[in-house]
């Protein structure tokens, strides 16, 4: 039996998220709407039961600005809007029937683990948007002490390496 075999239809659309440094007027919203107004659009079915409706937000990881995000930025900078700091996409998936799979494998597969996460809900957005200190830079001594040195350097940093690459 396949592990998607409930799921009965999949939408995806993308989704704009944009930080400012003040609210936009009504002038610059318009303008905004009509630069970001492209592919197409979700359009929820009203006959579909929302207990039975997964959603998954796929966008850059955090911590990053996408090459997307730098040019529309830019873009929209040009075309007068300075209050924005930056702009930033994502795709959002509605998944009818999903309810009974599992959300990790479905998540995993919706979208790449080296350059994005998913979100569950769009009130997580904001971690795209927040800024953190550089930390100090730190040296392993691979040659001296080998893989167990590296191997603990991946713990205590946060490397994330994959065996195979240790």
């Amino acid at each position: 039996k396949s592990h998607f075999a409930a799921i009965s239809s999949l939408d995806s659309s993308w989704v704009h998220f944009v930080d400012v440094q003040s609210p936009l007027d009504k002038h610059e919203a318009e303008l905004l709407d009509r630069l970001l107004r492209y592919g197409p659009r979700l359009v929820p079915d009203v006959n579909v039961n929302a207990d039975h409706v997964a959603e998954f937000i796929v966008v850059p990881r955090p911590g990053t600005i996408s090459p997307w995000s730098s040019k529309a930025t830019d873009i929209a900078h040009n075309c007068g809007l300075t209050k924005i700091i930056r702009l930033e996409r994502g795709i959002i998936y509605r998944l009818e029937g999903a309810g009974a799979c599992d959300e990790a494998v479905v998540g995993g597969l919706l979208h790449d683990r080296m350059t994005q996460s998913v979100l569950r809900e769009l009130a997580q957005v904001g971690m795209l948007f927040s800024n953190a200190n550089p930390k100090a830079m730190h040296t392993v001594d691979v040659l001296g002490g080998g893989k167990k040195v590296l191997q603990a350097a991946n713990l205590s940093m946060g490397l994330a390496l994959a065996e195979d690459e240790i």
